[in-house]
């Protein structure tokens, strides 16, 4: 007897199936207990809905997506001269403000699709794209269409798999790619690390660590991240507005929500200069990898202190010291990072508009809105 294929479309993390999470098991931002953060803490202009594919009764598929209102945030990034902040405003308040993504715009990386490895990836993705269909009808009829959906973070074989006639109108697209650092098997602690660096880049070390002296570093309980609540959020808000492009802002609850769901599996440190939080940076266990999420600084304190940089080499630590295969340290930064050992892994997507005409031109304007950023690769490994 023919299988039946079939997908459902879920709005609340306690209507998804039972079997969910068998397909989860290998990543932490796919499982039930981070998906309830998204329905709790998810940024105020983004609601997100969560897809289940079937054959017959099994379950074969899990996606998350995420559907964003940018008219509701007042600027998309302030990197960019004022002439072209204010064209990329308009524009995309005007043509693309609604946006819906099959993937997790809020991490880097492929953490929006999981499948069953007996079925074939052609049968899922081309059921993916069916249920992208029905989700884009559901959001019209809420008066909610989107002007753009995008298929984001895949590696340069997983983009593959969506060579199929049903993303013909899409548009292959790479950004900035992913930063990953690597953990050697030899690395058993930091030490061994900084033996495996070349003079130049453990007199920066050094350098920073003496930046950093009489700073203490506190790992935060919940209550710790509730008591300093403004503070934290005023610190992610002054690195949030420097970013180079903007689709939403935390709300000040976010990690405090964080910590309540994923518990030991989310940490939390912040800096301290004499009692004062002057920065943190939070990590995420997910399998093997650290995952870096997001951090933020007292401008003033970053500068003197060297405090991100010194942030990146605590990173290193305790992931070697705690014996995780890689750290994925994301895009932004590129530079700096790379100096302490990451290396750069492109990234792709599928980007299409939903006006016909308007889709024709995506391909030539895109990279006016979001540019390549010019870095230099470096190696501090001997």
């Amino acid at each position: 007897m023919k299988s039946l294929f079939s997908f459902k479309i879920y709005d609340s993390v306690q209507n998804i199936p039972d079997t969910w999470d068998t397909l989860a098991t290998n990543n932490i931002f796919l499982s039930r207990n981070y998906i309830k953060i998204l329905e709790t803490a998810a940024p105020k202009n983004m609601s997100c809905r969560f897809i289940a594919l079937f054959c017959d009764e099994t379950i074969i598929g899990i996606s998350i997506t995420q559907f964003l209102d940018l008219s509701q945030i007042p600027s998309f990034g302030a990197r960019d001269h004022c002439l072209r902040n204010t064209i990329r405003n308009f524009i995309f308040k005007r043509f693309g403000s609604k946006v819906l993504i099959i993937g997790n715009n809020m991490l880097t990386g492929q953490n929006g699709i999981a499948f069953d490895k007996n079925t074939s990836k052609e049968t899922v993705i081309r059921l993916l794209k069916e249920a992208t269909n029905s989700l884009e009808k559901d959001l019209k009829k809420q008066g909610n269409k989107p002007h753009l959906t995008i298929f984001k973070d895949y590696s340069e074989t997983e983009i593959n798999y969506f060579d199929i006639p049903e993303f013909d109108s899409f548009y292959r697209f790479s950004t900035q790619p992913n930063m990953i650092f690597d953990i050697r098997d030899s690395w058993q602690v930091f030490d061994n690390y900084l033996t495996g660096i070349n003079k130049k880049y453990r007199d920066q070390y050094k350098r920073a660590s003496k930046k950093v002296a009489g700073i203490s570093k506190q790992k935060m309980s919940l209550e710790d991240i509730r008591n300093h609540r403004e503070r934290i959020h005023d610190l992610y808000m002054n690195v949030a507005h420097k970013a180079a492009f903007n689709t939403f802002y935390l709300g000040e609850t976010h990690f405090e929500i964080f910590k309540k769901n994923l518990k030991d599996h989310f940490l939390f440190y912040g800096y301290f200069d004499n009692n004062e939080l002057i920065g943190f940076n939070t990590l995420i266990k997910n399998g093997a990898d650290i995952d870096t999420y997001f951090l933020g600084y007292d401008e003033n304190c970053q500068k003197e202190k060297m405090l991100y940089l010194n942030m990146l080499y605590d990173m290193i630590g305790y992931s070697i010291n705690k014996k995780y295969s890689r750290i994925i340290f994301a895009r932004t930064a590129l530079e700096i990072k790379s100096s302490v050992g990451a290396k750069a892994v492109n990234m792709y997507g599928l980007i299409k508009h939903n006006n016909p005409f308007v889709n024709l031109f995506v391909s030539r304007t895109f990279h006016y809105f979001e540019p390549k950023i010019e870095w230099k690769e470096r190696n501090p490994f001997k």
